[in-house]
């Protein structure tokens, strides 16, 4: 049965799609089967790697119009990897989440489950907030990764949602995990960046570091895995490909 991991921060901007859309990709170049559940009704990373817009997307699953074996799709560049997509498709997830689901607050649980065994490893990518379809998708998850960026209003957005879920243990009995942190974006050279890394590494959870790499960017932009994209015969930064590879083993570990 697969383990299931979301990543999630209420604030945005701090590159909940980037991280999880890479260890996506990371976790199926190096054999696994993955599915990545995209639960932001503004379907980023579904656009990412997906070229036309699919015939069904998760507001059909969770709504009933189709099964969710009919929805998933294979990324072609990417041999292991699998997306529930959301293309925002007249903003069908959304509607949904403020309309019916808070009679069925256990329904990303029950599709997890359906489908935990024809994979080994789920990574559902949130949007910012901490509505009904985020407290859904956490239910639906064995750990929660927090992405943060290196600023002070990040640590103060951790502050709330540590708060914020562990509200959401107790109403809904969940046991999700929350115990690892990823700074993404960081730059050993700006002061501010050591600083906000050396504070959040004094509480209890285990820190991570992405350092700040513009290929991230580019290679969303043409639609392609960071660790096959390459400007000009550069790819990553080898610093970026030891932090990705790193963190891809510490959180499956």
């Amino acid at each position: 049965m697969a383990r299931t991991i979301s990543f999630h921060l209420q604030k945005g901007g701090v590159g909940k799609t980037t991280i999880s859309g890479t260890l996506a990709c990371q976790s199926a170049l190096d054999g696994y089967r993955t599915l990545l559940v995209d639960v932001d009704p503004q379907g980023n990373a579904s656009s990412w790697f997906l070229n036309e817009a699919p015939t069904f997307e998760l507001a059909d699953v969770v709504q009933g119009k189709c099964f969710i074996q009919d929805a998933i799709v294979s990324v072609a560049q990417v041999p292991n990897l699998f997306v529930l997509p959301t293309f925002g498709i007249g903003g069908t997830l959304k509607l949904y989440s403020e309309t019916k689901l808070a009679e069925e607050p256990y329904v990303l649980q029950d599709l997890i489950k359906e489908v935990s065994e024809n994979y080994d490893r789920i990574i559902l990518d949130l949007s910012p907030g901490l509505g009904r379809l985020e407290r859904a998708a956490l239910i639906s998850s064995d750990e929660v990764i927090t992405p943060m960026t290196p600023e002070v209003f990040s640590l103060d957005g951790l502050e709330i949602f540590i708060d914020e879920l562990n509200k959401l243990r107790k109403n809904l009995r969940s046991p999700v995990r929350h115990t690892k942190i990823i700074i993404n974006s960081f730059d050993n050279r700006i002061r501010q960046h050591r600083d906000i890394y050396s504070a959040a590494c004094e509480g209890v959870f285990t820190v991570y570091k992405i350092p700040v790499d513009p290929l991230f960017r580019k290679a969303q932009e043409a639609g392609c895995a960071p660790q096959l994209f390459k400007v000009r015969g550069k790819g990553l930064k080898e610093s970026t490909v030891d932090a990705i590879q790193t963190l891809n083993k510490e959180i499956w570990r």
